[in-house]
């Protein structure tokens, strides 16, 4: 069952976490293994009609995320990846453009540095939860467009 946590433009621009943390504390108490890839955010953020930025390109939205991947960096286990959910949560903190053609553009270098920030995040908190890893890990990564070598995770395991 999809869990979702429904932002508004007053918890994100008082960077209040409250909703957010009570719904993955929740889910943290029923199983994390029960609640991988089953994590939403209905984002509601209000803005004047002739805004044309996304919801990645405002700062407050922005920063909200970076609050929240500061509380949970291992967040991303939780998010419903086949939804879309990790991509739009890496935009969030990710530098990116949008292209017409081509769609979210990220930062080449800004997303490598946050994959592997992520992928040693993750490692150490799956190990610590006896999960296994290495299979997630490459999952994650191929989202995002990158392929990970077993031999890298003997190098990280030791």
């Amino acid at each position: 069952m999809t869990t979702i946590i429904h932002l508004n433009n007053d918890l994100i621009n008082r960077l209040d976490l409250s909703s957010a943390s009570l719904m993955i504390d929740s889910l943290l108490q029923q199983g994390i293994l029960s609640s991988e890839q089953k994590l939403r955010l209905d984002i509601q953020y209000h803005r004047e009609e002739n805004d044309p930025r996304e919801l990645s390109e405002i700062p407050e939205i922005r920063l909200w995320f970076v609050r929240l991947d500061a509380k949970y960096p291992w967040l991303p286990f939780l998010l419903d990846w086949k939804s879309g959910e990790l991509g739009r949560y890496t935009a969030m903190l990710v530098p990116h453009q949008f292209s017409s053609k081509e769609g979210i553009q990220y930062n080449p270098e800004a997303l490598e540095i946050f994959l592997m920030h992520k992928i040693f995040i993750l490692h150490q908190w799956l190990k610590s939860q006896d999960i296994p890893t290495q299979n997630r890990l490459k999952s994650f990564a191929q989202i995002l467009g990158y392929e990970l070598e077993d031999g890298f995770f003997q190098m990280i395991d030791n």
